[in-house]
């Protein structure tokens, strides 16, 4: 179990009450687990296929700080996000080839060896953006008995039907007992039915909207496992129903995954489950919205989709330069989960400043002490307070994380203020001073996940020339002080001389 430093409430009366944006309500609702301090929470993980994208990055990250938040407040979290690894078909549909099937055969691979190539790259990907690994990361593969025995429940319900030998859920017979499809993407059944083109005599579904629980696989499909019904392959949504219950209970707390997912993936899982355990399988549906790219969408065909790889090394023609993962975890941080995020060169390099700033600020603040306590000035103990206090208010708002940032930037002028000298850092009372320096790397370090990317060895090497940089100063050689200073500069590093004393940090 991750552990992070306890919340320091001592010096303030916060009150972590957390409010959260419930999709299926459409509206935001205190937080309440149904078993607390315990949290369960399922996302919806990759399907590898191919090379994760931003728009996953980003939906994984809002999710992992969500679970560093709970962690830091002290819910015991389990933290579970599955790897699709079979059934999800080209276009989400219930026809057509298995995406991991069709990537095997174009690459002549067996599809175990795309799955273990894709699921490498996105925990490489999410080791590079500092996403902690989930409680459980479990396989659609691992679990096709206990697909099979949920959808054997569903026909004995007469939820589902065979029909040569693949399995398909009625959702005109759901709904008449249920009455709630359509409930979490606010969509109508009727309307749904009415624009939905009903294939005549090339189905064998009863009507359109119904979808795939077990497909027979077909001789040329490579991906196969014994039924009752016969060799086939699960349906893409009933994994989740499966897992998600296996691990969390037939309900739990919170069900994350992108936007796109709501319709048709998690509205089938909420069929699915509800069907089977008769009970609404998840209290809270937290969505993660898209991704654009200069505004419009992101997609292959529009030249504009940017891998993570591209981005770090700058490799792409949208782009001008590369651009660390911290900083892109920075820039998904500064936007709230629920919007639109927007990337472009122009963004990107205000987000490698403004990560910078607070890079620079958690670096300086390390060095920060305190002589003598002199008269303590209340106007500025209120301030840090005040500025810490709206940080969690933030995070207590539906994990606004853009919010708690935007305060740490106040923090930020304040403790570059005390070590230029430019304030007095002894007339703040030694446990403000202390509640600073612990809030701050809590929030940037445990809370919004950010790191210093430089390694100890580059950060002695750099302290190191500066020692030959004064002396050049001292001596007057100014060549020397001017190739230092390019050299650094080369780096994305700037040198500071203060009154104070000679310091380094990271171009602002």
């Amino acid at each position: 179990m991750r552990t992070f430093a306890k919340p320091m409430n001592s010096y303030m009366n916060i009150k972590h009450e957390i409010q959260v944006f419930n999709t299926l309500t459409d509206k935001k609702e205190k937080f309440e687990p149904q078993n607390a301090p315990f949290v369960g929470m399922y996302v919806c993980g990759p399907t590898v296929y191919s090379h994760v994208h931003l728009g996953n990055c980003r939906t994984f990250t809002s999710f992992d700080v969500i679970y560093r938040y709970l962690t830091y407040l002290g819910y015991k979290v389990r933290y579970v996000r599955n790897i699709t690894d079979v059934g999800h078909l080209v276009d989400d549909a219930d026809e057509g080839e298995d995406k991991i099937a069709k990537k095997a055969k174009l690459e002549n691979l067996e599809p175990m060896e795309v799955v273990q190539q894709y699921t490498n790259d996105f925990h490489a990907v999410m080791y590079q953006l500092n996403n902690i690994s989930p409680s459980i990361e479990p396989t659609a593969t691992g679990h096709i008995m206990e697909q099979i025995t949920m959808i054997e429940a569903l026909i004995a319900k007469k939820m589902a039907y065979v029909v040569n030998g693949s399995v398909y859920f009625d959702v005109l017979k759901y709904n008449e007992i249920k009455g709630n499809y359509g409930q979490l993407s606010g969509r109508v059944l009727e309307d749904l039915y009415a624009n939905t083109r009903d294939l005549e005599g090339q189905t064998e579904k009863k009507n359109s909207l119904d979808f795939a629980l077990w497909k027979k696989a077909m001789p040329e499909h490579i991906m196969r496992w014994t039924s009752p019904w016969g060799d086939g392959f699960p349906g893409w949504h009933i994994e989740c129903s499966v897992m998600s219950s296996k691990y969390l209970g037939p309900q739990f707390d919170i069900h994350g995954g992108g936007m796109d997912l709501k319709f048709p993936h998690h509205e089938c899982e909420i069929a699915q489950s509800t069907a089977t355990f008769d009970k609404q399988p998840v209290k809270y549906w937290l969505h993660s919205n898209m991704l654009t790219v200069n505004g419009a969408r992101m997609g292959k065909s529009k030249g504009n989709a940017i891998l993570p790889a591209q981005l770090f090394s700058g490799n792409h023609p949208l782009l001008d330069r590369p651009y660390s993962p911290m900083v892109l975890r920075f820039m998904m941080l500064q936007t709230h989960y629920r919007s639109t995020m927007d990337i472009s060169n122009e963004a990107l390099l205000a987000c490698a400043k403004g990560y910078n700033k607070l890079l620079n600020t958690s670096i300086i603040l390390e060095k920060l002490t305190q002589n003598e306590i002199e008269p303590i000035n209340d106007k500025l103990n209120a301030e840090i307070n005040i500025y810490i206090t709206k940080a969690f208010e933030g995070l207590n708002d539906d994990f606004n994380t853009g919010i708690a940032i935007s305060q740490m930037f106040n923090l930020a002028k304040l403790i570059n203020a005390f070590f230029n000298q430019q304030a007095n850092i002894n007339t703040i009372s030694e446990s403000t001073f202390k509640y600073l320096k612990n809030t701050y790397k809590v929030l940037f370090s445990d809370i919004l996940g950010l790191k210093n990317e430089a390694d100890l060895a580059f950060a002695s090497l750099a302290s190191d020339v500066l020692k030959i940089y004064a002396q050049a100063k001292s001596e007057k050689q100014y060549d020397k002080v001017d190739a230092i200073r390019a050299m650094f500069k080369s780096r994305g590093l700037v040198i500071k001389d203060m009154k104070n004393g000679i310091d380094w940090g990271f171009e602002e």
